[in-house]
């Protein structure tokens, strides 16, 4: 389909000046460079309105107003997790005026408001706190060659349930970790696949899979204390470092006392520090 060209006024001019000579609509379109369709419709409208001026059309009128925009970005952020729907049902309780969803989403978006998903973390204590703080104090003047002996380890589990059941809310950008945009919870639920990894500065281990059930005492030193860790451990020598969380499996006397006559030595971590843990970071992009 041919493009059709937008005349400006004093070209139009031009062109009805030549046909009322008498030219014909070929001649002028040939003159002009333009489609003779162009043309034509332009002289076809002359005739009728008598001008060929083009009315500019200001568009569909605004539903919502100034207020009902800056209402609107009100209750987005009075209830983050709100949907639209919910947003312009309670506008138009208040307002009297209908507006759809869609252009609840369009003002949203004209107002710096996205739709992301919260970021999640674990509640946190004032003891937490002040233990988190105090480790990375001990390790703030660790160097390269420390941390390239600390092998860092996690379980994580994969969920295969088809709906994730994610819930939005709307954030502006760069306030992913806010307080109001982020979700608290203590463990996953539902379904999955439950691996265990680990990393170092220079390496990695073979990513482990769990074969039904879940990690206790005696699978945690078959499956991965004895078969992984303490192959590194033999590799790095008597600088290596061992890091898991403090799970319960983890922190029993007898996974105590197999560590202790493997001579592995174990990093001290405070309680609710997953975010401490660089592994993190390949779960997620396993995920």
């Amino acid at each position: 389909m041919a493009r059709r060209n937008h005349l400006d006024d004093f070209t139009c001019g031009r062109m009805i000046g030549k046909l009322e000579e008498g030219r014909t609509v070929t001649s002028v379109a040939a003159e002009f460079g333009i489609n003779k369709s162009d043309v034509s419709r332009a002289w076809k409208a002359f005739q009728t309105t008598g001008t060929a001026v083009r009315k500019v059309s200001g568009g569909r009128p605004r539903t919502a107003t100034a207020g009902d925009d800056r209402y609107i970005m009100l209750l987005a952020k009075s209830g983050r997790r709100q949907s639209t729907s919910v947003i312009a049902q309670q506008l138009s309780t208040e307002t009297g005026r209908q507006v759809s969803r869609f252009t609840v989403a369009r003002r949203l978006l004209k107002g710096g408001l996205f739709a992301r998903r919260p970021e999640r973390c674990l509640p946190l204590k004032v003891d937490h706190r002040r233990h988190r703080l105090q480790r990375c104090r001990e390790h703030i003047n660790w160097i390269t060659d420390q941390w390239s002996r600390v092998l860092f380890t996690d379980e994580s589990r994969f969920s295969t349930r088809s709906d994730s059941q994610r819930i939005l809310i709307w954030r502006e950008i760069e306030t992913r970790f806010y307080t109001s945009n982020i979700k608290e919870r203590h463990h996953y639920g539902g379904p999955g696949v439950l691996v265990w990894g680990g990393i170092m500065l220079n390496g990695r281990t073979v990513l482990h899979i769990f074969d039904r059930g879940s990690v206790i005492l005696d699978r945690y030193c078959e499956e991965v204390l004895l078969p992984h860790v303490r192959l590194f451990r033999s590799a790095i020598g008597p600088d290596f470092n061992f890091m898991d969380d403090n799970a319960r499996p983890h922190r029993t006397l007898a996974v105590e006392e197999l560590l202790e006559s493997e001579d592995i030595t174990r990093m001290d971590w405070p309680a609710y520090s997953p975010d401490l843990n660089p592994i993190e970071h390949v779960w997620d992009a396993l995920a």
